[in-house]
C-alpha cells in the first residue's frame, strides 16, 4: 500500500466526521510546500555534504505528515529540467515520486513548457492531483485543454479550501510555451478566480505561484482574498538556521514574511529555495470567518541534509531510473576535427572555454543576452579529435551548474573582469573567458583594478552606464570564484534552469557540423 493512499484515505474519513461535529470553526492546517526542484532525484553535493534529493526530501515529508494537523503538500513549479533525469524521462521520474507522497496540487512553472506542450500534458495525465495556473488560457491547446486549471478546492475538516495557480507573465518570452496557449492577465486572473470561488462559499484561499519573490509581494498587495502565497520561480531561501546550509546560501528574509493584502487583511509568503534542499512547514490557523488569526511557532524551512535517512521506496525508484541514464553517457553527440583544448584557461584565451561560452549565449539568447561569460576554473577537460559521446562532454562540464542572466551596468562588468584578472600571472578559476564577438585586454603590469581594457561586448566598445544582458553560469553568477560584484548586481537575475551541458548538446546539435577549435584573441594578454 503506497503512503500516500494511506493518508488520503485518512484524511477522508477525518473530513467526514468533522463536518458533522465542528462546522465552521476555526481550523489549524499545515502545509508542507516544494519548488524549482529541477529534476534533481539525487542529492547535490557540496564541500563533501550531500544536500537535497527526492529521497531525503520525501523521508522528511513522511515524517512530518505522521504527526501534521490536517496537511496540504504544495508544489510551486519548475519540475522539469535540470538533470538526465529531465532529458531521459521529461518530469515523469520526478511525477512517480511526487504521486507516492501524495501532493494535493501544483502549479505549473516556465521550465515545465521547455519541451513544448506534449511532455507537460504526459505529465498532467499522469498526476494524481491537479495542475494549476489561473493566467494561462489552454483553451484552444488540444493536448493541455482540460488538464491545466486555474483552481481546486478540498475540503478540510469539512471546510472548503481555494487553491489557486500562477505562473510568471514572461512566459511567453522565458519558455517554449505554444501559440496555443495565450496568458491572461495575472492579477485581475487571481483577483477573478477569489471572487468566483467566494460565490460557491470558499473563503480561505491559498496561490501557489511560480512567478517569483518580489512580483508575488506586489501581487499580494494588489489582491483581495489572499491568506497564503506559496511561492517559487525566484529560488529564494528563507529562515534563520542553527546549522550553515552546505554552500552557505543566504536567507533573504525570515519564515514565514508576514504580509497585507489589498484588503488590509493578513498574508502568510513562503517559499522553499530550490532542488529540493529545502521543506517548507508552514502551520497557521484560520478564524472563523476563513482570515490568518495565528501561526505556529514549529513553521520552519528543514533543510534537506546527509542527517535525514533516505526513503527506501524512492531510493529503489531512483535506482531503476537511473539505469538508461548511464546508457546515455555513451550516446555520440557531435565529432570533433581537431583537439579542442582547454590549454591555458586560468591565464588566458582557451579554445574550449570559447566553446563553452559560445554555447551559452546561443542557448539564452531567447532571454535577451547578448554575451556569455564562461569562469575558467569550471573548464574541466579537453575534446579529444574524433567522436564525442555524451560521457565525455560531462568531463569537461561535470558540475550541473545551470545557465543565469544578469543585468549588468558596463561598469559592473568591467568590475567583474576586473575581479578575473587580479590574480595573474598567478592561474585564477575567476578569469571570464567571452563569446564570440565580445572580447577585452589585459596588461598583468597594471595594478590590480586597472588591469582591464578595450572591452568590446557584442561588437562594440562597452559604456560604463549602459545596460548588458549578460549569461553566466549558476556557480559564478551567485559569487563563486569570490565574484562578489555578480553576486550582489541588484538589476534583473533570473535563473534559467537550463544545465550547462545541455547546452552545449544542443548547440552542437544545431552546428551539425564538426567541432573545430577557435582562438580569435577574445582576451588579448599584455606583460
Amino acid at each position: 500500500m503506497q503512503f500516500c493512499r494511506f493518508r488520503l484515505n485518512l484524511v477522508g474519513v477525518t473530513v467526514g466526521l468533522a463536518a458533522i461535529a465542528w462546522g465552521q470553526s476555526p481550523l489549524t492546517v499545515t502545509i508542507l510546500h516544494t519548488n524549482d526542484s529541477h529534476a534533481r532525484m539525487e542529492p547535490a553535493a557540496v564541500r563533501g555534504v550531500e544536500i537535497g534529493g527526492r529521497s531525503r526530501l520525501v523521508s522528511a515529508a513522511k515524517a512530518e505528515l505522521a504527526v501534521a494537523e490536517n496537511p496540504i503538500v504544495l508544489d510551486a513549479g519548475d519540475v522539469f529540467q535540470g538533470t538526465l533525469y529531465f532529458n531521459v524521462y521529461e518530469g515523469l521520474a520526478d511525477l512517480a515520486v511526487m504521486n507516492h507522497l501524495g501532493y494535493d496540487a501544483m502549479a505549473v512553472g516556465n521550465h515545465e513548457f521547455d519541451r513544448g506542450d506534449a511532455p507537460l500534458a504526459e505529465f498532467a495525465r499522469h498526476a494524481e492531483f491537479p495542475l494549476l495556473a489561473a493566467n494561462l488560457d489552454v483553451s484552444g491547446n488540444e493536448l493541455l485543454r482540460d488538464l491545466i486549471k486555474a483552481s481546486t478546492v478540498i475540503e478540510v475538516q469539512g471546510q472548503k479550501v481555494g487553491i489557486i495557480g500562477a505562473v510568471t507573465a514572461t512566459l511567453p518570452t522565458i519558455s517554449s510555451m505554444p501559440d496555443t496557449v495565450k496568458m491572461r492577465d495575472l492579477r485581475s486572473s487571481i483577483q477573478g478566480e477569489i471572487d468566483r470561488l467566494a460565490t460557491e462559499g470558499v473563503n480561505k484561499i491559498i496561490v501557489v505561484a511560480h512567478v517569483g519573490w518580489r512580483e508575488e509581494a506586489e501581487l499580494i498587495a494588489s489582491v483581495r482574498g489572499i491568506d497564503v502565497m506559496v511561492g517559487g520561480h525566484s529560488h529564494s531561501l528563507l529562515g534563520t538556521f542553527t546549522m550553515p546550509i552546505p554552500g552557505n546560501p543566504t536567507a533573504i528574509d525570515g519564515y514565514p514574511v508576514r504580509r497585507v493584502g489589498a484588503d488590509g487583511a493578513p498574508v502568510l509568503h513562503v517559499t522553499a529555495f530550490e532542488w529540493s534542499k529545502v521543506l517548507g512547514k508552514l502551520i497557521f490557523t484560520f478564524d472563523a470567518n476563513g482570515r490568518i488569526e495565528s501561526v505556529s511557532n514549529e513553521s520552519k524551512p528543514i533543510v534537506i541534509d546527509d542527517t535525514i535517512p533516505k526513503d527506501p521506496y524512492v531510493e529503489t525508484l531512483i535506482a531503476a531510473y537511473r539505469k538508461p541514464i548511464q546508457a546515455m553517457a555513451e550516446k555520440e553527440i557531435g565529432t570533433v576535427s581537431a583537439a579542442i583544448e582547454r590549454g591555458n584557461h586560468l591565464q588566458g584565451e582557451s579554445a574550449m572555454a570559447n566553446l563553452i561560452a559560445d554555447s551559452m549565449l546561443e542557448a539564452t539568447k531567447v532571454n535577451g543576452c547578448v554575451a556569455a561569460f564562461m569562469n575558467g576554473g569550471g573548464v574541466r577537460a579537453s575534446y579529444e579529435a574524433g567522436p564525442l559521446t555524451f560521457g565525455a562532454a560531462i568531463t569537461v562540464q561535470p558540475f550541473a551548474n545551470t545557465l543565469a542572466v544578469l543585468d549588468l551596468t558596463g561598469a559592473e562588468l568591467k568590475a567583474a573582469l576586473e575581479h578575473g584578472v587580479a590574480a595573474l600571472p598567478e592561474a585564477s578559476g575567476a578569469l571570464l573567458h567571452p563569446s564570440h564577438g565580445t572580447s577585452y585586454a589585459i596588461n598583468i603590469n597594471r595594478p590590480v583594478g586597472q588591469r582591464v581594457s578595450d572591452i568590446v561586448v557584442a561588437g562594440e566598445p562597452i559604456e560604463p552606464q549602459a545596460t548588458y544582458r549578460i549569461a553566466f553560469n549558476s556557480f559564478t553568477a551567485s559569487g563563486g570564484d569570490d565574484h562578489q560584484v555578480l553576486k550582489a548586481a541588484n538589476g534583473y537575475r533570473y535563473e534559467t534552469g537550463l544545465v550547462d551541458i545541455d547546452a552545449m548538446v544542443d548547440y552542437i546539435a544545431k552546428l551539425g557540423r564538426p567541432l573545430t577549435p577557435v582562438v580569435e584573441g577574445r582576451i588579448k594578454v599584455f606583460q
